[in-house]
């Protein structure tokens, strides 16, 4: 039971990959990675870590300096002094103060097309018959 998503490893500051890394449960990585992260687990970068590649996992806690796109299933959660250079993608997103962030982003994107046509509708709708009597009301006085 404990190899399953409960698994949490650690890769401290002095650690450096040149390729990818795959893994499953929960990784705190704080070294420098030069390659693609991939996992179906929660990935958190320490203050000290250094990515060089696109991320793709569950949730990640962004910290330190990613040169590279992230993806995540769940949730994207960008602490204060972090230097992000790339675009992010996710269902949820959080962004403290001090962060530098240069990039795109796509929150929530699977839920984004059909609520947003509904609500322009009702919107669009709303503002015209706003409008319209409106103007009549001036022209007659």
């Amino acid at each position: 039971m404990n190899t399953g998503n409960s698994s949490k490893n650690v890769l401290g500051g002095d650690v450096e990959i040149k390729g990818n890394l795959k893994f499953s449960g929960e990784l705190t990585f704080e070294g420098k990675l030069d390659g693609e992260i991939q996992t179906d687990g929660t990935l958190n970068l320490g203050d000290t870590a250094v990515i060089n590649g696109n991320i793709n996992a569950q949730n990640v806690v962004v910290r330190g300096k990613v040169n590279g796109n992230i993806s995540a299933k769940e949730k994207i959660d960008i602490k204060a002094k972090t230097e992000l250079f790339g675009d992010i993608r996710s269902t949820k997103l959080a962004i403290e103060e001090g962060v530098t962030f240069v990039g795109k982003t796509e929150v929530n994107p699977n839920k984004v097309a059909p609520t947003a046509p509904t609500a322009r509708s009702s919107d669009t709708s709303t503002v015209s018959r706003s409008t319209e009597p409106a103007k009549p009301a001036m022209a007659a006085r």
